[in-house]
């Protein structure tokens, strides 16, 4: 089969260690040799701190993860969030949200916009998954995460990419069965860029529009799909919906057809939050704190695991085009939330 793509393997530890390193070479070379393409390695430590992990781990080909943090340590730790390139994390928001969690998000955007894109907030988080910000740590082992969209290439119909999707979790799972350390798959859907690996692309080709599909039940039927067929699941599996990855979600957004309402809509029953959501740095914080409220309402009501990830490039205000520099965002003129 063609075009299966890895997006991330992550390894979760309690505590740093250089031997990480050789299980991911080694867990690597197995699904290069069963013609996986893999796109990013992570890691993800409980017992650390983000000047730690970026120290002991200091290979920017690595995605590194201190998982959620909490108030206090997000204040002792954020000086040292702005010094690094490639450590993320996530504040999992349990109590009531106040305004003071709100500016985190915009203290983050004053003074280091890129590392708005690693950093999300989290309601009822689920442990284990290899997706970045959202990964927590809860016991040793990889999970593994693909890009599957890019299965959709050739196919007829929704039901063909999907049974495609099911022959490489099944086959991942039996390269895997006998390690110990293996936590699963999280199935989640996961976007990127434009043609066949652009969940919007796939969507077009059987829908009128994306507009037109948002009231059809095709995302419930991927996400019952990607929960129930699964062999060995893990972390959120959902439907991810980033805003800016997703470049033609992205081409959505800009013509008014994404709005804040609409992700939220389509998160609650099949996706997994706001994702990638561009914000102007005049967005209004009490417009911020409504709808991270909602979210965790919402969450809290379905038992459901919700998050969201603001970017900002620093420099832009609702109604100017963005320029993040980034080449996994694409560049949108900003809209008011």
């Amino acid at each position: 089969m063609k075009n299966k793509v890895i997006r991330t393997i992550c390894y979760f530890n309690k505590k740093s260690g250089i031997s990480i390193l050789n299980k991911l070479k080694n867990i690597i070379e197995i699904l290069q040799q069963h013609d996986y393409e893999i796109q990013t390695k992570r890691i993800c430590i409980k017992e650390t701190t983000i000047k730690e992990i970026a120290s002991i781990y200091n290979d920017p080909s690595l995605l590194l993860s201190v998982g959620s943090l909490n108030k206090k340590s997000i204040e002792n730790q954020l000086q040292d969030f702005y010094k690094v390139k490639n450590v993320l994390f996530n504040y999992h928001l349990l109590n009531t949200i106040t305004i003071y969690d709100v500016n985190i998000l915009f203290e983050i955007i004053k003074n280091y916009p890129e590392n708005s894109f690693h950093f999300a907030f989290t309601f009822n988080n689920i442990k284990s998954s290899p997706y970045l910000p959202s990964a927590d740590y809860e016991r040793d082992g990889f999970s593994i995460g693909l890009q599957s969209t890019d299965l959709s290439e050739n196919c007829d119909s929704i039901e063909e990419w999907l049974s495609n999707i099911k022959k490489t979790w099944i086959e991942i799972n039996n390269l895997f069965s006998n390690n110990k350390e293996f936590l699963g798959i999280d199935s989640s859907i996961a976007p990127l860029f434009n043609g066949k690996s652009s969940l919007i692309h796939i969507i077009k080709k059987y829908y009128k529009s994306f507009i037109d599909s948002v009231t059809k039940d095709i995302y419930l039927k991927i996400s019952n799909f990607i929960k129930k067929q699964n062999p060995n699941p893990v972390g959120l599996c959902g439907i991810m919906f980033p805003c800016l990855e997703d470049f033609e979600l992205a081409l959505e957004y800009e013509k008014g057809n994404f709005p804040i309402e609409r992700n939220v809509f389509l998160s609650l029953h099949s996706g997994l939050g706001i994702d990638t959501y561009p914000i102007g740095i005049d967005e209004s914080k009490d417009r911020v704190f409504e709808i991270l409220s909602l979210l965790q309402g919402l969450s809290n009501k379905y038992k459901k695991p919700l998050s969201a990830r603001f970017v900002s490039d620093g420099i832009t205000k609702i109604g100017n085009k963005t320029d993040f520099k980034n080449q996994y965002l694409k560049d949108v003129v900003i809209r008011r939330l």
